[in-house]
């Protein structure tokens, strides 16, 4: 597999797990009073959701099929939000919890930007775009707290 290919599938299963993460936690606060949270909520659905379709095309484009994320993963990850909403499902707590996957996700992101600093431009600034998402998005989930 190539560099181009190995970051837009990243890129790929990055946005996926922020969709399937933010669809959960949007059935989560559904009774939710404060509309602020699940505006921010839906706003950054859709974002990653353009991401993952603008990383799926140009997977595709380049003859390839995307990667999704395995099974164990999503489950995994579908258990641990119930876990930790369980108990608390307020704004304060899921921001807190959303930053933290953003951060991570900065992280990772950083990470496969140096390790394929060769990359086409296109990938680099796709990638660059969901860096700089995830950082918008924790400085945004920090009024929650």
């Amino acid at each position: 597999m190539d560099g181009n290919n190995e970051i837009l599938n990243f890129i790929y299963q990055n946005s996926e797990m922020g969709t399937e993460t933010i669809k959960h936690l949007i059935d989560i606060t559904e009774n939710s009073t404060n509309n602020e949270f699940k505006d921010i909520l839906y706003s950054q659905y859709n974002e990653y959701k353009k991401i993952f379709n603008k990383s799926e095309k140009m997977i595709k484009d380049r003859g390839h099929d995307p990667k999704d994320i395995n099974k164990f993963q999503k489950i995994t990850t579908y258990i641990m939000i119930n876990m930790k909403t369980l108990t608390d499902k307020s704004p304060s707590h899921l921001s807190e919890m959303l930053i933290q996957g953003s951060i991570m996700g900065i992280i990772d992101v950083t990470k496969r930007i140096n390790q394929y600093d060769d990359a086409d431009k296109d990938v680099l600034d796709l990638a660059n775009r969901l860096l700089e998402f995830e950082k918008d998005n924790q400085e945004e989930w920090k009024k929650f707290l």
